[in-house]
């Protein structure tokens, strides 16, 4: 009859588990599954929610989704000048600015409650 090697002292057999009590943060695995479900919510509720932007006056304006997406811009004929076209552009890039910046605030605040007890630095989800 052949001898059995002793195993090294620390060594488990593929698919075993520890033997004892689990150690603590065991469920986090499940805490960030729902953290992730969480997030794919109110990224959903953001492609929904709106910010609306007015430059000039009221002469342009546009609209924006909570993920930075532009839905509509309108402009009054009245700020529609042949020649002076440099003016209009410069108010839509401006409403246009401030409509994803307004977004990326209403992203953060929405998504920064879930985040924060993360330790994860501003920007990073």
């Amino acid at each position: 009859m052949a001898k059995r090697k002793k195993a090294p002292k620390g060594y488990r057999s593929p698919g075993s588990r520890p033997k004892g009590p689990r150690m603590p943060g065991g469920d986090m695995m499940a805490q960030l599954q729902a953290l992730q479900e969480e997030m794919a919510k109110q990224q959903a509720a953001l492609a929904e929610e709106t910010v609306e932007v007015s430059v000039g006056g009221g002469m342009v304006k546009v609209v924006a989704t909570g993920q930075q997406d532009i839905v509509s811009i309108a402009i009054q004929p009245e700020v529609v000048d042949p020649d002076d076209v440099e003016m209009l552009e410069d108010l839509v890039l401006s409403a246009v600015n401030e409509a994803i910046e307004q977004s990326r605030k209403l992203a953060e605040e929405r998504m920064g409650g879930l985040t924060a007890g993360l330790g994860l630095p501003p920007g990073l989800l």
